[in-house]
């Protein structure tokens, strides 16, 4: 073979070379409306309420993919985004569990607001009793409005709103815990002379 045809030759093999390498360079578009629409599915189906660590995870790695196509690294955005979709789709098949114990959870937590109701009932009739310095107004009007959320969030509860029960019975029951831990000072107090 002669000179100049090797020269065609090794020209001919930097075009292909070339033409390959610009063919991995192009984001992975379809990848990435695949992986996109994984996470909202799993999304409707309430992963992000109910499995929030497996959902999580699937967002950082599209988060982690995008960046990544910022960054012009196509075949680690390519990489990155196989393995959402499955990180979605296991979030998905976390929800029922995640929304079983949640549940129980807030079954718990309605016994206990509703036991801490009660001892600050017992707690607040004492210390009027004692005639000591309570806010009886106050905290009654405050019984009254969980007394009332109370049976709101059962509702909730039972109609499906796991999440929203659940939210809401852990705000109330610090509420509760910190009104008791208020009347428990007042009336641990010595008597003023």
């Amino acid at each position: 073979m002669k000179r100049g045809t090797y020269y065609v030759l090794f020209f001919v093999f930097a075009v292909v070379s070339l033409m390959l390498l610009a063919g991995c360079s192009k984001p992975p578009t379809e990848a990435l409306q695949k992986a996109e629409q994984a996470l909202e599915e799993a999304k409707q189906k309430g992963a992000n309420l109910y499995a929030e660590d497996l959902f999580k995870k699937a967002e950082e790695g599209l988060k982690k993919a995008k960046d990544q196509i910022a960054a012009k690294q196509y075949k680690e955005a390519a990489q990155t985004l196989l393995e959402v979709v499955p990180a979605a789709q296991q979030a998905v098949a976390g929800v029922e569990a995640g929304k079983a114990k949640m549940k129980e959870e807030a079954e718990k937590f309605v016994g206990e607001a509703q036991k801490g109701l009660d001892e600050l009932k017992a707690d607040v009739a004492a210390a009027i009793k004692k005639k000591l310095p309570v806010q009886r107004e106050e905290v009654e009007k405050a019984i009254g409005k969980w007394g009332v959320d109370l049976a709101g969030i059962k509702d909730k509860l039972q109609s499906g709103n796991i999440r929203e029960a659940f939210d809401s019975l852990k705000t109330m029951v610090d509420e509760i815990k910190a009104k008791k831990e208020e009347i428990a000072k007042v009336t641990s107090e010595p008597p003023k002379k």
